[in-house]
C-alpha cells in the first residue's frame, strides 16, 4: 500500500479505487504499446520488402538488357559468311539496317576497319570518318566490350532530337571482327540511354506511382547517372552520391534503410547492385529505389495511433469500473492483477478470470477479459492480414518471373528462360557423360516475309513454326525463341547424328508446310553437340549458331553440322 500521509487519510474504497485504476491503466497502455509496436514493425518490414523487390526487378531487367545487346553484337561479329564479302558490302549494310529495325534503341550500328575508318553504318552516318580515338573502338579491337553511359559526341548533330528533349547519351557495345584469327575490323553499336528510362518506367505500376516510389541508377564510383525527370535537376545541383554505405549494398540482411538525400529529406532506401550476365557487361551500376518515409510508414503510424487511442479508451473504461469495484476485497484485486501480469507476459492460455463474489468485481473482471480478448483478436487478425499480403506478394513475384521467362508471341521460353535450361542441361551432361545436342533454327528471308505480307503475317509464321517444332520434338526436349526468327532446341540424350536427323526432318517439314497468307517458307538449321566436361553452354550455343550461319551461307533450306576441331 502507498505509504504517505494524504493517501492514508483517504477511505478504503478510495484507496482501492486509485490503486486498482492505476494498475488497469498501466496494463492497458503496456498491451496497447506492445501490440502497436509489433504492428508497426510488421508494416515497416513489408514496406521495406516491397521497395527491395522493385529495385531487384529493375536490376534484373537492366542486367538482362545489357547482356542481350552485347550478345547480339558478339553474334553479328562472328557472322563470317557476311564479313567475307567485305566490310562495306551490301550484305553488311542490310545486316546493320535489319538489326537496327529490330531494336529501335540501337541509334547507330557501324563497322570500322582495323585502322578505325568507318566502312558501313546505319543511314550512312560517319561513313568515311575515323573512330580510332573512340574508347569503344580501342576496346572492341581486343574483345567484347560494353561501355558505360556517356554523352554523344560525333553523332549528336547527326541524330534527330530525343523525344524527351534531353541530349543523346549512349551505352556502347563493340566486338572484334576476325577472319582466320586476324582482327579485320570492329562492329560497334550505340544503344540509346532512353532504353534505361523506358525499362525503369515499365516497372512502375500504378500502385508504385501512387506510393511515390522512384528508381535511380548510380555508376561504379557512386555518381548519379539516371534519375526520374522530376528529381533530376535538384539531385544534380546537390551532386547526389550513392545514399547507402557499401556494406548495405553488398549483403546486408535488411532489405531497406532510412537514409538522408541531398534534398534534405529522409527516404526509405533500397539498393541492389547490377548483377552482370557476362564480364563485358559488368558496369558496376547500383539500382536504388526510394520512398518518402512518411509515405512508406504511413500505415504503421496509423496503426500505432489507432492502438494507442483504443488503449486510452479501454483505460478510461477500466478506471470507471475500478471505482465501482472499490468495495471488493484485496484478494479480488490481487487475483485480477496476477491474471493481468500473465496476459502482459504473453503466457499461453492466459486470460482475465471472472471474479463473481459481487456484481462490481464481476463486472470489472468481465470488462478486462473482453478487452484483452479483443486486443489479442486484433493482433491475430493483423498477423493474418500480414500473411495474406506476403502470400499475394510472393504470388505476384512468381507471376512476374514466369512472364519474364516466356516469349509472349509463341508461348515458348524466351532467352532468359532458355539460358537457365541450357545451363542445367550442360551441367547434367558434364556430370553424367550423356549426350547433349543443340539445333538452331532460323526462318530464311524472314525480313522479306514481313516486308511483303506485314508483321501480322510474320508473327503468324513464327507461331506456326513454334507449333511445328513442338510437334516434332520429344516431351523431354526444350524449345526456346532467342529473338526475332531464331529458335533453339535442346536435345538431351541425343548425339550429333540424331540431332541432324531431327533437324533435317524439321527443315523438310517446314518446306512442305503451307503457311497462311505467306505460302511456303524454308528454314535453315545448325547442329552442335556437347563435346566434353570442359565444354560450356556459351560455347555450345556459339557452335550451333556458327553451323546455322554456315547453312545460310550454303544457300539456306538445309542443315549444317558444326565443324569438328
Amino acid at each position: 500500500m502507498i505509504n504517505f500521509a494524504p493517501f492514508r487519510q483517504l477511505g478504503l474504497r478510495t484507496q482501492l479505487s486509485v490503486v486498482f485504476a492505476a494498475l488497469v491503466a498501466v496494463l492497458t497502455l503496456v498491451l496497447s504499446s506492445g501490440l502497436g509496436g509489433l504492428l508497426r514493425s510488421s508494416v515497416q518490414k513489408d514496406a521495406s520488402q516491397v521497395l527491395y523487390t522493385v529495385a531487384d526487378n529493375a536490376s534484373r531487367q537492366l542486367s538482362q538488357g545489357l547482356f542481350e545487346r552485347s550478345r547480339v553484337v558478339q553474334v553479328l561479329s562472328q557472322a563470317r559468311g557476311i564479313w567475307e564479302k567485305g566490310l562495306d558490302s551490301p550484305e553488311v549494310r542490310e545486316l546493320l539496317t535489319r538489326n537496327q529495325a529490330i531494336d529501335p534503341y540501337s541509334l547507330w550500328i557501324g563497322v570500322a576497319d582495323a585502322g578505325g575508318d568507318v566502312k558501313a553504318a546505319t543511314q550512312g552516318m560517319l561513313e568515311g570518318d575515323s573512330v580510332r580515338e573512340r574508347p569503344w573502338f580501342t576496346a572492341g579491337l581486343a574483345d567484347l566490350h560494353v561501355g558505360d553511359v556517356h554523352p554523344a559526341k560525333l553523332l549528336e548533330k547527326l541524330l534527330p532530337p530525343n523525344v524527351s528533349g534531353e541530349p543523346h547519351r549512349f551505352v556502347d557495345f563493340a566486338a572484334p571482327i576476325k577472319m582466320d584469327g586476324t582482327t579485320v575490323g570492329v562492329l560497334g553499336m550505340h544503344g540509346s540511354w532512353e532504353w534505361t528510362r523506358d525499362v525503369l518506367e515499365s516497372l512502375a505500376p500504378t500502385v508504385t506511382q501512387a506510393s511515390s516510389i522512384a528508381l535511380f541508377v548510380f555508376d561504379r564510383s557512386g555518381a548519379l547517372i539516371y534519375s526520374p525527370p522530376a528529381y533530376r535537376s535538384e539531385l544534380e545541383r546537390g551532386k547526389q552520391r550513392l545514399p547507402v554505405p557499401p556494406s548495405f549494398t553488398e549483403g546486408s540482411k535488411a532489405p531497406a534503410a532510412v537514409t538522408s538525400w541531398v534534398d534534405g529529406k529522409s527516404y526509405l532506401t533500397s539498393a541492389v547492385p547490377l548483377q552482370p550476365r557476362n564480364q563485358a557487361s559488368d558496369l558496376g551500376w547500383t539500382i536504388v529505389a526510394r520512398q518518402p518515409v512518411d509515405v512508406a510508414f504511413a500505415d504503421a503510424y496509423r496503426a500505432v495511433n489507432a492502438t494507442l487511442i483504443f488503449g486510452a479508451f479501454a483505460a478510461l473504461a477500466a478506471i470507471v469500473l475500478a471505482w465501482l469495484a472499490a468495495r471488493r476485497l484485496s484478494e479480488d484485486i490481487k487475483t485480477l492483477c496476477e491474471a493481468a501480469s500473465q496476459v502482459e507476459a504473453g503466457k499461453l492460455g492466459a486470460t482475465i478470470p471472472l471474479v463473481d463474489r459481487n456484481r462490481d468485481v464481476k463486472q470489472l473482471s468481465f470488462a478486462l477479459r473482453g478487452m484483452t480478448a479483443r486486443l489479442l483478436t486484433a493482433n491475430t487478425e493483423m498477423e493474418k492480414q500480414v500473411r495474406v499480403r506476403t502470400a499475394e506478394l510472393e504470388a505476384a513475384n512468381r507471376a512476374l518471373d514466369l512472364q519474364a521467362r516466356t516469349d509472349a508471341l509463341t508461348g515458348l521460353m524466351n532467352r532468359r528462360g532458355f539460358n537457365t535450361q541450357i545451363e542445367f542441361a550442360v551441367a547434367l551432361a558434364s556430370r553424367s557423360g550423356r549426350s547433349l545436342s543443340l539445333v538452331s533454327v532460323d526462318v530464311d528471308y524472314f525480313k522479306r516475309v514481313n516486308d511483303t505480307f506485314g508483321h501480322d503475317a510474320g508473327d503468324e509464321v513464327l507461331r506456326r513454326l513454334a507449333q511445328l517444332l513442338q510437334q516434332r520434338v520429344r516431351a523431354c526436349d526444350i524449345i526456346g525463341r532467342l529473338g526475332g526468327e531464331e529458335f533453339v532446341v535442346i536435345l538431351p540424350d541425343t548425339d550429333c547424328d540424331g540431332a541432324r536427323t531431327l533437324a533435317q526432318a524439321i527443315v523438310e517439314s517446314v518446306a512442305a508446310q503451307e503457311m497462311p497468307l505467306v505460302g511456303r517458307i524454308t528454314v535453315s538449321a545448325g547442329v552442335a553437340s556437347f563435346r566434353a566436361q570442359h565444354d560450356s553452354s556459351r560455347a555450345l550455343l556459339c557452335r550451333s549458331d556458327d553451323a546455322l550461319y554456315e547453312a545460310k551461307a550454303q544457300g539456306r533450306n538445309r542443315v549444317c553440322v558444326e565443324t569438328a576441331e
